[in-house]
């Protein structure tokens, strides 16, 4: 996708994210809102971007530290920066949306591919999401493996599933190899 670039979210994308976030999820009932989505920002603005196309807004990703087979609950709002105990830091892909314009031309896969660079440079052991809208087979592609003793939020419905990919060498989980 010829004329995009990838930057941190600003303070001035937040009327475009909420926008594009309650286009993509409000059908299916899992729209956060914007303050909860902001919460995400807040508890880890060097993880969250917006993808630029000839100038415009053509997607968002929020991303944000939590521990492996936790995430967050759509039905609240993160309270503070989110720090996993222990060893290592697992990087949750929250949310990733794409501008219906900017579609099918791999702009989710640059968004990504970008976060998933971000966590192998801040020594991320693992990158973390769960699937919705039977996007499974689409992240297990990607090298997503399902952890099925995750146990989600009922915020997030029946359908979704919890997906694991190793960014680097595995921190006392030897389920990921």
């Amino acid at each position: 996708m010829t004329g995009t670039r990838i930057r941190l979210l600003r303070e001035a994308d937040w009327d475009d994210v909420a926008a594009l976030e309650k286009r993509a999820y409000a059908a299916s009932g899992l729209s956060e809102g914007r303050e909860a989505l902001r919460s995400r920002h807040r508890a880890s603005p060097s993880t969250c971007f917006v993808l630029e196309h000839a100038g415009g807004f053509a997607g968002y990703l929020l991303a944000l530290p939590y521990p492996l087979l936790h995430c967050p609950d759509l039905s609240l709002a993160e309270e503070g920066a989110v720090r996993e105990a222990g060893q290592g830091r697992n990087l949750h892909l929250h949310d990733v949306v794409i501008a219906e314009s900017a579609r099918g031309r791999g702009a989710a896969r640059r968004l990504v591919g970008h976060l998933e660079e971000t966590g192998r440079a801040d020594r991320c052991p693992t990158l973390s999401l769960v699937a919705v809208h039977g996007s499974r087979t689409l992240w297990s592609r990607l090298g997503y493996r399902v952890r099925p003793e995750a146990r989600l939020p009922a915020s997030y419905g029946t359908e979704a599933v919890y997906m694991v990919k190793q960014l680097g060498p595995a921190v006392n989980d030897p389920a990921l190899d």
